[in-house]
């Protein structure tokens, strides 16, 4: 029980250095957030960079829908080039 609860501590502080248990995306996107960002094949990475912040790739940014995000509970979006965008998705 000791290893569960200092695995997950340890994911907390240091999501992207924790391995994931198999199935689970590392960022944990729920549906309504992968459509409005194109769908599943329009993801090229995902990665969670704080407990604040997603960071993820797009191969076609043109496919995402702004205002859909915001109403999937993403309040903010930072575009950086390449298609890179960090959702900035609270605690």
């Amino acid at each position: 029980m000791f290893d569960k609860v200092q695995k997950a501590f340890w994911k907390a502080l240091t999501p992207d250095l924790v391995a994931q248990e198999p199935g689970k995306s590392a960022s944990g996107l729920d549906d309504a957030v992968l459509e409005a960002l194109g769908g599943a094949g329009n993801l090229k990475s995902e990665q969670r960079v704080a407990l604040t912040r997603i960071r993820v790739e797009l191969a076609d940014v043109t496919r995402m829908d702004l205002q859909a995000l915001r109403v999937a509970g993403v309040p903010g979006v930072m575009a950086l080039p390449g298609g890179v965008l960090h959702l900035l998705v609270g605690l």
